[in-house]
């Protein structure tokens, strides 16, 4: 209370003005910490959305059908070319001309599917929880090892992590969803 003076006009004007320059310091550094503050929420959640985003894209791609199982052919395009282009060295020779068969358009849907859930799989393992990852570790395996893939654990554990992040209630018990793969 020392430094606030009143007993005269210049002394009050100089403390009023000591006061606010005070006030306006005190302000200031406080909107400078909460932007900052606010910049780095924005981004969080930036990031968390993009997490979502990615990861509802994979639940797409993985669940977006209700056939129950997801057969991925591991034949690789590499490997398609080459015997695409030894097919057609064959016909050449021979002088024949080959039509697309039915088989090839079956073959070239196998291998999108493929395509699309190995670059599914590989969003879960980099932006998955755990369980995710874990299991999407295990469903890779077994592509590569060329064995049938069973994603519905998978499935279940992205829609229900979805769901979790969304603030969306849970499926209710008694309801039965299809098996999705």
């Amino acid at each position: 209370m020392r430094m606030l003076d009143f007993s005269s006009w210049n002394g009050v004007l100089t403390t009023l003005f000591g006061l606010v320059l005070v006030s306006l310091v005190m302000v200031g550094v406080r909107l400078v910490f909460m932007q900052t503050i606010q910049r780095r929420r924005e981004r969080e959640n930036r990031q968390i959305n993009e997490r979502l985003r990615t990861l509802i894209a994979a639940y797409k791609t993985l669940g977006g059908s209700f056939t129950g199982d997801l057969l991925v052919d591991p034949t690789h395009v590499r490997d398609l070319l080459r015997a695409r282009q030894h097919e057609a060295e064959l016909a050449t020779e021979a002088g024949e001309i080959t039509a697309r068969s039915g088989n090839e358009t079956i073959a070239e849907r196998r291998r999108r599917t493929r395509d699309a859930v190995e670059a599914a799989l590989s969003d879960i393992i980099l932006l998955g929880t755990e369980e995710q990852v874990r299991l999407a570790v295990h469903a890779a395996t077994e592509m590569v090892e060329g064995r049938p893939v069973e994603v519905k654990a998978l499935v279940v554990s992205l829609r229900d992590f979805i769901r979790q992040a969304l603030d969306l209630e849970h499926i209710p018990a008694d309801l039965r969803v299809p098996d999705q793969g």
